[in-house]
């Protein structure tokens, strides 16, 4: 069991939910983009929230600023939160000027919303569970598509609660978070693109 949960956090991984979002929404949202303009945008995408976290999470744990790639406390986490905050807000603003998937860049800003409200509660001591919100922003930001587009889009808001509840269940069951975490990581996750469309 442990084995199984160990693969579901790593294919549920918060650098790789961005992308499959990104790729969810070129394959059921209609726009005018080329796919080699799509690829593009897919590429942005994967470099900034995988590649580069990736590539600073190695540096940093060869630099000793972090012990592991789990980050596992809350002094490890603050550094790669701060910086991620940066990038996933200067990609939001890269593909909100693209007029035709503007609404794309509300996944961006959420997460980055997503994770300043994490690095706030560091200070109640709350190791909040970026899983968690990442699953919650992609499942929330489904919902708001469908207010957009007159698109079903409720099967991936169903499969995004069973991935959360699949998740939640895998994070407590490796004792990376407490109950309270998972479902903050999760609320904060949901909220943010609820409040990032409500004010863009």
């Amino acid at each position: 069991m442990e084995k199984f949960y160990k693969t579901i956090s790593v294919v549920l991984h918060p650098i790789v939910i961005p992308t499959i979002g990104v790729f969810l929404y070129f394959f059921l949202t209609p726009n005018n983009l080329e796919s080699q303009q799509k690829l593009a945008i897919l590429s942005l995408v994967f470099i900034t929230t995988y590649l580069i976290p990736l590539l600073i999470l190695i540096i940093f744990k060869k630099i000793k600023l972090v012990k592991s790639f789990k980050t596992k406390s809350i002094r490890e986490r603050k550094l790669p939160i701060a910086i991620m905050i940066i990038l996933f807000y200067l990609l939001g603003n890269t593909i909100v000027n693209i007029s035709q998937i503007r609404d794309l860049g509300i996944l961006f800003y959420a997460s980055s919303f997503g994770l300043i409200l994490i690095y706030f509660l560091f200070g109640f001591n709350l190791k909040t569970s970026i899983h968690l919100m990442s699953i919650g922003i992609a499942t929330s930001f489904f919902l708001i598509l469908g207010e957009v587009y007159p698109i079903n889009y409720v099967p991936i808001i169903v499969i995004g609660f069973l991935f959360a509840g699949l998740l939640g269940n895998a994070r407590l069951y490796l004792n990376a978070h407490t109950t309270t975490e998972v479902y903050l990581g999760f609320f904060t996750g949901f909220i943010a693109p609820i409040s990032v469309y409500l004010f863009l």
